[in-house]
Formats: C-alpha cells, sequence, structure tokens
C-alpha cells in the first residue's frame, strides 16, 4: 500500500490544479488567452486525431500478429493450452504498449502511469502470492509437459485422466466421472504418476494355490491363458526410436580390426574414440541382456528384449503357494486384459486341477468340562 500512495502522489503532484489554472488564466489579457485557449485546443485536437489513428493502426497490427502466431502454432502442432496461453499473453504485452503509446501522444507524463502500474502490480503479486504460484506452476507444466491433455495420471491423492489444462489449475475426471480441480503449484512441485506416459505397461497377477498342487502343472495353465489373449505380447516390444540396421552396423564395426590404429606406445586418438565406443557397445549389450528396457534406450541402442509371458514361484504362504504372473500389454488395454484374465483363471484353473486354498478354521469343541469346585461360605 505505500507504494500504491506514492504513486499516487507523483500522478497528482504532477497534474496542475484547476484553481492553479484559473489564477493563471486570470492574469492574462482578453486576446492573448483566446490565443492560448485557441492554440490548445488545434494541439489537443492534432493529438487527439494521431493519437486515434495511432490506437487504430495499432489495434490492426496487433490483431496481424496474433493471426500470424496463431497460424505457426497450429502449423507447428503446438499444445492448444499452451498457445492460447501464449496468444493472451502477447495480446495483453501489445495492448499495453499501445495504450501507454496513446496517452503519451495526448500530452499526459506516461512516468507516472507506468509508476502506478508498477506499485499496483507489487501490491497485487503480495495479496495474490498463492494464485501467482499456481500460475507459474501453469507455465511451467505447460512449457514442460509432464502429462498433456488425455493422459491417465496419479498426484495429489487423486487420479483420472486430463480433462484440461487451465492457467492456474487442472481439470482430471476420475474413472466414476468424478471433475477434480488440482492447484498447478501443487503439481508442479510434487510428483506425478503418469499412466499413460509409455506405450506399453506391465500387468502382475498373484495366484495362489493350495499346498501338494503341482506347480508345474499350474504354470503352464497360466501360461496357456495368456498366451491365448490376443492383447498380450508375444515377444518382443520394439523400440522404433531405433532401428535393428545401425545396431547391426555396429556390431561389425566392434568386431572389425582397427588397421591404422599404431602398435606402439599409447593408442591414437582415433584408436581411443573407437576402444570407448567399443566398450559403450558391451555395457549395452549387458543392459540388454538383463532385462532393462529403459535404460537400453537410454544408451541409444536398438533395444529387443524378451517380453513374453512368465509364470514364477513367487513366495510360500502360510495356507498357499503364491505363483507370480507377468505379461506386457499396451497401455490402453491394461485395465481390460487385467479384469479378462482375472476371470479366465478362476474359470479355467480347476479344470486343470488347480485348487484355491482360503483361510480355514478348526474349532473343537469340548463337552463335559469338570466342574470347579465351589467357595465354601463363611
Amino acid at each position: 500500500m505505500l507504494f500504491l500512495q506514492k504513486a499516487i502522489d507523483v500522478v497528482t503532484d504532477s497534474i496542475p490544479t484547476v484553481k492553479e489554472e484559473l489564477s493563471m488564466m486570470k492574469t492574462l489579457p482578453f486576446d492573448d488567452l483566446m490565443d492560448q485557449l485557441v492554440s490548445k485546443l488545434v494541439r489537443f485536437g492534432i493529438n487527439l486525431a494521431i493519437a486515434l489513428m495511432v490506437f487504430y493502426i495499432g489495434r490492426f497490427i496487433i490483431k496481424k500478429i496474433h493471426g500470424l502466431l496463431r497460424n505457426i502454432f497450429t502449423h507447428r502442432h503446438v499444445d492448444a493450452s499452451l498457445a492460447t496461453f501464449l496468444l493472451s499473453m502477447v495480446r495483453i504485452v501489445l495492448y499495453f504498449i499501445l495504450i501507454v503509446t496513446v496517452i503519451g501522444i495526448l500530452g499526459i507524463e506516461t512516468s507516472s502511469f507506468i509508476a502506478l502500474f508498477a506499485s499496483a502490480g507489487v501490491a497485487l503479486g503480495m495479496a495474490l502470492s498463492g494464485t501467482l504460484q499456481n500460475f507459474a506452476g501453469g507455465v511451467l507444466i505447460l512449457l514442460l509437459k509432464p502429462y498433456k491433455v488425455g493422459d491417465y495420471i496419479e498426484a495429489q491423492g487423486f487420479a483420472g485422466t486430463v480433462r484440461e489444462i487451465q492457467i492456474f489449475s487442472t481439470v482430471i475426471n476420475t474413472p466414476d466421472n468424478k471433475s477434480i480441480l488440482i492447484p498447478n503449484g501443487a503439481l508442479s512441485t510434487s510428483s506425478i504418476n503418469n499412466w499413460s506416459r509409455e506405450e506399453y505397461r506391465r500387468i502382475d497377477w498373484t495366484v495362489s494355490i493350495s499346498y501338494g498342487d503341482d506347480v508345474t502343472v499350474a504354470s503352464k495353465a497360466i501360461l496357456e491363458i495368456l498366451n491365448a489373449d490376443p492383447l498380450i505380447v508375444d515377444r518382443y516390444i520394439e523400440d522404433e526410436s531405433h532401428d535393428g540396421e545401425s545396431a547391426a552396423e555396429d556390431e561389425k564395426s566392434h568386431d572389425k580390426p582397427q588397421e591404422d590404429a599404431p602398435t606402439p606406445g599409447r593408442p591414437g586418438w582415433m584408436a581411443r574414440i573407437f576402444m570407448r565406443r567399443r566398450r559403450n557397445g558391451h555395457a549395452a549389450a549387458g543392459v540388454v541382456a538383463a532385462g532393462n528396457f529403459g535404460a537400453a534406450k537410454a544408451v541409444g541402442i536398438a533395444a529387443r528384449v524378451d517380453r513374453s509371458p512368465v509364470v514364477v514361484l513367487d513366495s510360500m504362504a502360510a495356507s498357499s503357494v503364491d505363483l507370480k504372473a507377468r505379461a506386457w500389454v499396451r497401455s490402453a488395454d491394461y485395465w481390460t486384459v487385467y479384469y479378462r484374465i482375472n476371470e479366465q483363471l478362476y474359470t479355467q484353473l480347476p479344470s486343470a486341477g488347480v485348487n484355491f486354498p482360503f483361510p480355514q478354521m478348526d474349532v473343537h469343541i469340548v463337552k463335559d468340562l469338570p466342574k470347579e469346585p465351589e467357595s465354601a461360605e463363611i
């Protein structure tokens, strides 16, 4: 408030009062007074005409710039939320510059108005600190794109599909069709689980069988159920960012001896580059062999990891033997496959001789318990 009061004082001090103007006019002769009034009116009329012309020309230029930027964002397929935000910001800034220019042409001191706007901005910034934090978070989300419209995310204790990314908040729809607004400030500073970021996901099922059942028979029956589903990945998940030919060429280049490398002394710089590349190739091959698909992409090789369905013995619990079944599907088919396989496991495994255990409690009732001797009365 102190900044705002100072700015108002500066503006009021720079504008002469009506009494001062009248006192100055009283001391002038009539002819000089009329000449001064006419000259001021003519000057004001000229400035007003120039200001109006500048305003309409500036507005025309702003519309052209707005349309040009909108076409550029459309052709470059910029996200709709980010494009709307940037266009609004550009329009506001350009109109502010235009208004300040028009005020200056009319002969009004613009520095006082700029100081007033700056002080008002400081006051509003202090009053709306939380809102500005959400605004900054919205800008970061639109620029960094941790998620986009249509992604299924989990953040701040809520999970749902992103329907709209606004400047101050993000709107998500939960699976039961509830609309949740989450402030962007919290989203930009917390962890976000984006389930739609990767194209493939792994599904895990825990199948409990009774002690005494054949684990091999149960595993084979589960694998038959998984392999029969058309949405489950049969063997490989192809990494489209790299092709197999480049990996094959790199492999050939690794095996090819370097004829130009000097044999005595320290190897040359070209030989050291090839040796480093060969070591990186062996490390990448180890990553693929270990089955780490994400790390294989990070080291820049064509990852071709076996993603066939697998069943392993997970644990031996108190009343069951737990088998872990794993399979890879596309992210969009996750829940469809998960629930369908659940139903098939329950309906088809008993026909293969697999029994599902459940907790049991044995209660033994003992009859004719001996009576306790009665206490003697005193």
